[in-house]
């Protein structure tokens, strides 16, 4: 989770400091909720959106577990681009609080891995023995943001910032209102 910039003058230090402000609110409402609804796109070409527990790590990729036979995964095997969003329960407009992501899926295969990311799935949800067939049987997948939209009525209404991921680190391409 890091901010473009080592090398950077006052004003660009400055910029850095707000990116990694932002990119913090990002990672403590991935950290606070539960479950992702995770849009990717069908093989006519329509979109198809599906709910997801998922953990999410330091560098903001979130995991989800899913059969290779749903409908999100045999998306996701023809094409790896998705979108989703992570969002507060609200029961008025001012407490709208949640974020819009783009970007790559790709499914974890390396076994050390996938066995250190389940452990941590399982701990999150409470998941025993029951689920422990399913879960062999299930991939497990990552998202990789390359754009988070972080949308905050409490602050004030329609307030929002944007971040796209760049070769250099994470920038603010739409600054705060």
């Amino acid at each position: 989770m890091e901010a473009s910039g080592q090398n950077a003058t006052p004003g660009a230090k400055n910029a850095m400091n707000k990116t990694e402000k932002q990119l913090d609110r990002i990672a403590q409402l991935l950290r606070q909720q539960t479950t992702l609804s995770l849009a990717t796109t069908g093989e006519d070409g329509l979109p198809c959106v599906a709910p997801l527990f998922y953990i999410v790590d330091e560098e903001l990729i979130l995991y989800w577990l899913s059969s290779q036979s749903s409908l999100h995964s045999q998306n996701i095997n023809r094409t790896p681009r998705a979108a989703a969003t992570v969002y507060r329960d609200a029961k008025s407009w001012k407490e709208i609080r949640g974020l819009q992501m783009r970007g790559l899926v790709n499914r974890v295969s390396d076994p050390k891995r996938r066995g250190a990311l389940l452990k941590a799935y399982c701990e999150r949800f409470k998941l025993g023995r029951v689920f422990r067939l399913a879960i062999r049987r299930s991939a497990l997948y990552a998202f990789q943001p390359e754009f988070f939209r972080y949308i905050d009525n409490a602050t004030g209404f329609g307030y929002k910032f944007e971040l796209t991921h760049q070769p250099q680190g994470w920038t603010l391409t739409r600054p705060t209102r």
